[in-house]
């Protein structure tokens, strides 16, 4: 990995927490009063069927490829796709 890629992404990281910790404030201003719960798997379903899906579309449907970027093992990567509706039987 060369030194501009390095750069981009630490910036990239950077914008991603941004963008979670902004969306969680959201989240908490919306909730007028209401006690939140289970927050930590809320947010882990919102963001993994949308992070799932954009990695597929960027390596066109290469499940391999997908659980490589992912550093997922590729039974769990289908294992997800299906649980989110995101592969076909």
């Amino acid at each position: 990995m060369n030194s501009r890629t390095s750069i981009f992404n630490a910036q990239s990281d950077v914008a991603l927490r941004l963008h979670v910790e902004r969306a969680v404030r959201h989240y908490f201003a919306q909730l007028q009063g209401e006690e939140p719960a289970k927050l930590y798997d809320l947010v882990l379903a919102e963001m993994e069927k949308p992070l799932l899906s954009v990695v597929l579309e960027y390596t066109r449907g290469n499940q391999t490829r997908a659980a490589e970027i992912l550093d997922l093992n590729r039974g769990t990567l289908r294992k997800k796709l299906k649980q989110h509706g995101l592969m076909s039987d």
